[in-house]
């Protein structure tokens, strides 16, 4: 069972303008805020942006992602929707993707980090 994931900025003003609004869109909300980070969540801490500790700059990984549940197909292009209007970029629209199964549905975005997030569901609607 994965804790919580963290991804790197280096600029964590500029996340906090981006996350503060596309993670909600997606039942994520901000838990605390700080200098050298910000963490979201629900009940617990499950995903932070965070200036890398040992003082370098955030890299991307390639390769990496990170997929968001959602609810519904409105809840995947909300949060398209949402990312590109607060400087992310989109890397996938929102749509059926049947090579990762039947009824996946979801979209891809870039944060102004370059990192690459998911929403997803199964759901029909």
């Amino acid at each position: 069972m994965i804790h919580h994931v963290s991804v790197g900025t280096n600029d964590v003003t500029r996340s906090r303008a981006f996350y503060d609004v596309v993670l909600p869109t997606v039942g994520v909300a901000l838990i605390k805020a700080a200098e050298a980070g910000i963490d979201y969540g629900g009940d617990h801490l499950f995903f932070s942006v965070e200036r890398p500790v040992n003082g370098k700059p955030a890299t991307v990984g390639n390769g990496t992602h990170i997929a968001f549940a959602a609810e519904d197909r409105a809840m995947v292009a909300r949060f398209h929707e949402a990312a590109l209007a607060n400087g992310g970029t989109s890397d996938g629209t929102p749509g059926l993707r049947p090579e990762y199964g039947a009824g996946y549905y979801s979209a891809f975005v870039r944060d102004p980090d370059g990192n690459k997030l998911e929403a997803v569901t199964h759901s029909p609607t």
